[in-house]
């Protein structure tokens, strides 16, 4: 059976993340989103564990997956998980390393947190800060329990990412030095795709991964994986299959002109640019003559050995999706996904169509007729067909996306021609 995984978002206790997420918020948005197994987040903080402790429960013994106490039935799974802020020096340059990090079971998790909080502050926020490095991290880690599962975040991002240009590597060797043959997989991160990844051979042998790194319930699945797994899903199954690099159907992905870091440039100074430009500016801003904050793009060219369109034999497919509440914004010409026009039509849609996910992948929208806005219908085929304009992202600033211009949105009366 295909299942929809979104394996790293966090809880209300990170930083800079919305207050209303809860486990029963996150187990709604799942449904309405259509996501199957979706990552506890945020499993070091103790409040947090605490209520996952209190509120789930295995779906069946030894599953390594967990359920709601309080549901009517184990269709959204929890798989305990979380993200975890490594800052410490290698090489005389300081370096900060986000990695993802997955538990075989509530146990593992108890007794690893036990450990950390004793050598180090994980109170503080949700994403807990150890001054560990990688091979060490990955090192304790695998002697709690071997069938942990830990691989790096956002793997471009310039500020906190094996690759990042601020304090990151050029290898995984380079960071995880001899703990790197445990390393079986890496996110891609909402800055970058496959095809990005694609061009770096030393990528290969992993398993590509997308998740939403959700910071609110709204931001859930706006990238997640499918996956195949035979008969009941179970930790240990999704663990084989990133491991061995078996059962992934394709990743679901953020346009990643839209991700924040996607482009060179200064947020301040309203500069951003291509790598090419940067490279003539010696990667000083023409603004404020100071360094520019090197993004995604430029590092994947940087450190890349094949050419743009090489696609590894093998390679699972994807799809680019903008959320749907962002296309009936758009499609009505309102400002904000956020507006109550907005999330009424979202709710009505998925109420009666489905899933988000299947909304925007799977509906026929000929079929529809007249139950949904032509406009919106619009809007949906050309997210398809990526017939879109985006403003790219740059120095922790998102990309604008736009679907329709002005003069090419039709107006309602058109509908009703």
């Amino acid at each position: 059976m295909s299942v929809i995984l979104d394996l790293h978002i966090h809880s209300r206790y990170s930083r800079a993340c919305s207050p209303q997420i809860s486990l029963s918020g996150i187990e709604s948005a799942c449904r309405r989103k259509g996501v199957d197994i979706v990552a506890s987040g945020d499993f070091t903080f103790p409040a947090w564990f605490d209520s996952m402790v209190r509120e789930l429960e295995e779906t069946a013994s030894g599953s390594g997956l967990y359920r709601r106490k309080e549901s009517p039935d184990d269709w959204v799974k929890f798989i305990i998980g979380t993200e975890i802020s490594l800052v410490y020096k290698d090489g005389d340059k300081a370096r900060r390393i986000h990695l993802v990090l997955h538990a075989p079971n509530l146990e593992a998790a108890a007794e690893l947190n036990k450990i950390l909080d004793k050598r180090f502050n994980i109170r503080s926020d949700g994403r807990p800060i150890l001054g560990i490095s990688a091979p060490e991290f990955v090192r304790l880690v695998l002697a709690v329990n071997p069938d942990f599962l830990v691989y790096p975040a956002h793997i471009w991002t310039p500020w906190y990412s094996v690759f990042g240009s601020k304090s990151g590597f050029d290898s995984l060797e380079e960071c995880f030095h001899d703990q790197t043959e445990y390393i079986y997989a890496f996110e891609t991160g909402l800055s970058s795709d496959p095809a990005m990844n694609w061009r770096l051979s030393a990528l290969d042998k992993l398993t590509l991964l997308s998740s939403s790194d959700a910071h609110s319930l709204a931001n859930i699945a706006r990238e997640a994986n499918i996956m195949e797994l035979e008969g009941v899903p179970t930790y240990r199954k999704i663990y084989d299959n990133i491991k061995n690099k078996k059962g992934m159907v394709e990743t679901l992905e953020f346009y990643p002109e839209e991700g924040m870091y996607h482009l060179d440039g200064h947020r301040l100074c309203a500069f951003c640019c291509e790598p090419a430009q940067s490279r003539r500016l010696s990667d000083i801003c023409p603004v404020c003559h100071k360094p520019l904050v090197i993004g995604v793009l430029n590092r994947v060219e940087a450190l890349s050995d094949r050419p743009l369109g090489f696609r590894p034999s093998g390679a699972p497919g994807f799809k680019k999706i903008v959320e749907l509440d962002k296309i009936i914004a758009d499609a009505w010409g309102v400002k904000g996904r956020k507006s109550r026009a907005v999330q009424a039509e979202y709710h009505r849609l998925t109420d009666t169509f489905g899933s988000e996910l299947h909304i925007l992948l799977d509906l026929d929208l000929k079929a529809v007729g007249s139950e949904i806005d032509f406009r919106i219908c619009e809007g949906i085929q050309r997210s398809r067909e990526g017939r879109i304009q985006i403003e790219p992202g740059f120095d922790g600033q998102y990309g604008r996306v736009s679907i329709f211009t002005a003069e090419s949105r039709p107006s309602r009366q058109a509908n009703l021609l």
